[in-house]
């Protein structure tokens, strides 16, 4: 694969790239880059985490990227998932890798990698060190969007930790690249500071799209903090498809989904349409009865944006067909908890975890 089709599959990837001009440099210069996505592991594992994260690291794979996922359990226990409970955390990490190679993640040409293992390193206590020394109290608690908080909900003496230490990680695995979602920019940003200041490098910056949860857009925000608050959330389990969800589970929550007629915009059942239906299928068959116009065979999603903004097919009748396809994709993953006895055992110990925020 030559660079120019390198540089537009990862483009699929990144909604945005700081720099694409770096990037296509690092591309020239070396042949396998390394990436990494890091996961803070609590609880249930939905739809945008799942079969829209495989679909993003296998598109960089293809392009050559070798990947590195990154198990953050330490960085749950410092922003006190699962009641701070270590062992917990690191039980979902090992239920997380599971639910990736059912749904289809090339685990095979990933590394995983521990932050239990890394913490060992008096290397990487020094490089945390080095970026506590380098910024503010005040930048740092900016930072504490990555957890999933706002400055003010920033209140342990190690939520101050994490974003050092995720900061840290980039170098400690010698990423060239960053691959996270838009929710993770501010530390990226931090890194591609402080890497030149200490002697490192300046990573570049692949932040990938949010997919948006079930619900109506309810923000008075703008920009990224827009689409954090309306990211598809296990805070907000109703809003979000899980990938152990039932076929009926699934059908009930498409069902009740916001889906205003007509519009595209900020339409959840659009983006799943655009970002996981028609990455995985070719097409996307809607069955309707004859009197609302028959069934429709849809081979693109710019061919189901004209369609949808024309009033060709209605709300009601894109919501059983992309319940139907969403089905088809969580149904491998099921299975493989229903039928495989370690995966059962590992799902149910999740189960049974009180869920903290």
């Amino acid at each position: 694969m030559d660079i120019t089709a390198k540089l537009e599959l990862i483009k699929q990837v990144g909604e945005e790239i700081l720099t694409e001009e770096e990037l296509k440099t690092l591309l020239e210069t070396k042949e396998h880059p390394i990436a990494y996505d890091g996961f803070e592991p609590s609880g249930s594992i939905h739809l945008a985490q799942g079969v829209m994260r495989a679909i993003n690291i296998n598109k960089m794979i293809k392009a050559g990227i070798d990947f590195k996922m990154y198990v953050a359990d330490w960085h749950g226990w410092a922003n006190n998932k699962l009641g701070g409970n270590l062992e917990k955390i690191q039980t979902c990490g090992d239920y997380f890798i599971e639910v990736w190679k059912a749904c289809g993640m090339d685990v095979d040409k990933v590394e995983f990698i521990r932050a239990s293992d890394v913490v060992n390193n008096m290397e990487y206590w020094k490089k945390v060190m080095q970026v506590a020394r380098n910024t503010t109290v005040k930048r740092i608690t900016r930072c504490g969007q990555i957890m999933g908080r706002k400055d003010v909900d920033v209140q342990q003496a190690s939520q101050i930790l994490y974003p050092c230490m995720q900061c840290a990680d980039i170098f400690e695995l010698k990423a060239d690249i960053t691959e996270l979602g838009m929710d993770q920019r501010k530390v990226n940003v931090l890194a591609r500071e402080i890497g030149p200041k200490l002697g490192w490098w300046k990573p570049v910056v692949i932040n990938h799209h949010m997919l948006l949860g079930l619900g109506k857009p309810a923000s008075d925000k703008t920009g990224i903090d827009r689409a954090i608050d309306l990211k598809m959330s296990k805070s907000k389990p109703d809003s979000a498809i899980f990938m152990t969800d039932s076929e009926e589970e699934i059908k009930r929550k498409v069902n009740k989904a916001y889906c205003p007629e007509k519009i595209v915009d900020e339409n959840p059942l659009m983006e799943y349409a655009k970002y996981i239906i028609f990455e995985k299928f070719d097409s996307m068959k809607i069955e309707r009865p004859e009197k609302f116009g028959g069934n429709l065979e849809i081979n693109s999603y710019e061919e189901l944006v004209k369609v949808f903004e024309k009033g060709d097919l209605h709300p009601m009748d894109l919501k059983p067909a992309i319940a139907n396809y969403i089905n088809k994709l969580v149904e491998p993953v099921r299975e493989h908890f229903e039928k495989n006895k370690k995966a059962k055992e590992l799902l149910e110990k999740v189960e049974s975890f009180k869920i903290t925020r």
